[in-house]
């Protein structure tokens, strides 16, 4: 059972070739995601991933790791602070702010932080259901 302050921190990064894929898949094919040469003359100076595909960690994660299998994703907030970059090493980083146990729902922080420098890229907080893993 997941309890209120518990922390979870999931450790990722993803390649030219994720966001490539993830541009294919959702039809966002901003070139300031996958063109060197285009980004280049952006403020960004090199490709950045989408917003999306980083918080797209929390799903895996609450789907399968922690609260884990059964877990149903109702809620998310989201706020894209810093750009990410492929080939950078990230924590996602959960913090189970509220556990309404009669409901079976958690509610979560949901933080994405670059490992290296610390600094808090993504922030958001999820609702999750999960019969089995949130109780009283």
């Amino acid at each position: 059972m997941i309890k209120v302050n518990e922390i979870y921190v999931h450790p990722f990064r993803f390649s030219q070739e994720d966001v490539n894929r993830f541009a294919e898949v959702t039809g966002d094919k901003n070139p300031v995601h996958t063109d060197a040469a285009f980004a280049a003359k952006t403020m960004f100076k090199k490709p950045i991933m989408h917003g999306m595909l980083g918080a797209s960690i929390f799903s895996k994660v609450f789907g399968t790791l922690f609260p884990g299998e059964g877990t149903i994703y109702l809620k998310q907030s989201l706020g894209f602070l810093k750009p990410m970059y492929v080939d950078v090493d990230y924590e996602a980083v959960f913090t189970v702010k509220d556990v309404i146990g009669d409901k079976n729902r958690a509610i979560i922080e949901t933080l994405i932080k670059d490992k290296a420098t610390g600094l808090v890229v993504t922030s958001g907080e999820a609702m999750v259901m999960n019969v089995d893993k949130i109780k009283l």
